[in-house]
């Protein structure tokens, strides 16, 4: 749990990426690079919140869920 935590705190420093205002570098070609770090970035988030999803959601809600759905029948 400990790790998940210090890879939002990565990505929350990460995110302001004052180092490439001034790159007017190309990646492929045609990506400015500010655009193309933002979109590895979008990756690397979506990745670690896949990861919040699999190891670090309480198991707990999802049975308390569960239970709600029982108890109602199914009519929502």
């Amino acid at each position: 749990m400990r790790a998940f935590w210090i890879l939002v705190a990565a990505l929350a420093v990460l995110h302001h990426d004052a180092w490439l205002w001034g790159d007017r570098s190309l990646v492929f070609g045609f990506l400015p690079s500010g655009l193309a770090y933002h979109a590895t970035y979008s990756l690397a988030a979506a990745a670690v919140w896949v990861l919040a999803l699999r190891c670090v959601w309480p198991d707990e809600l999802e049975e308390w869920a569960s239970e709600g759905d029982a108890d109602s029948g199914g009519n929502g």
